[in-house]
């Protein structure tokens, strides 16, 4: 009987937003150096007036969902040169995200290096933001609640919305 409840309790836990919430912070623990600030998806969600919003992810990931008047820059895309020319004013408050907020603060730390003095890094990125009842916005501008995973193993820290991993789910997406 004991054994079975184990068993019960791990699947439910699989599932928890508060594993989620662990993982991401476990995750950004790990792979992150603390060299952008962090902002919250809560904070942002309340004072988005006056903030340029950076996607950071790749083009695909863009597509599927972003936050609403965010702009691609991408990753291995990156060119200071489109920013410097869309971003005049380098006290202008930046928020850089990606999926969980890995690959933004590389571009938020480029950010920094080009002069820009209020740059700050979404906390737990887009699936933070969604597991939080954000909404996203599809290549449409359209609500959605379909985000783009990256792959399987990050795909477990998004709690809500639907799962996007491949070309056919990106296929059907952008048919909708």
């Amino acid at each position: 009987m004991k054994v079975f409840l184990s068993f019960i309790l791990l699947m439910f836990a699989g599932t928890s937003p508060l594993l989620a919430q662990k993982s991401i912070d476990t995750a950004l623990k790990k792979w992150n150096r603390g060299t952008v600030p962090y902002t919250y998806a809560d904070t942002l969600a309340h004072h988005k007036n006056h903030i340029v919003l950076i996607d950071t992810r790749a083009k695909e990931e863009f597509q599927v969902s972003h936050l609403k008047e965010a702009f691609w820059t991408g990753y291995k895309e990156f060119e200071k040169d489109s920013v410097l020319v869309r971003i005049t004013d380098k006290n202008t408050p930046i928020v850089v995200y990606c999926s969980i907020g890995v690959r933004s603060e590389d571009i938020g730390e480029k950010l920094m290096a080009l002069g820009y003095s209020d740059v700050k890094n979404l906390y737990g990125g887009i699936f933070e933001w969604v597991n939080k009842g954000y909404p996203v916005y599809d290549s449409k501008e359209e609500e959605t609640n379909k985000v783009h995973a990256f792959n399987k193993h990050w795909g477990e820290l998004l709690q809500k919305g639907e799962r996007v991993y491949d070309d056919k789910d990106l296929s059907a997406t952008n048919h909708e």
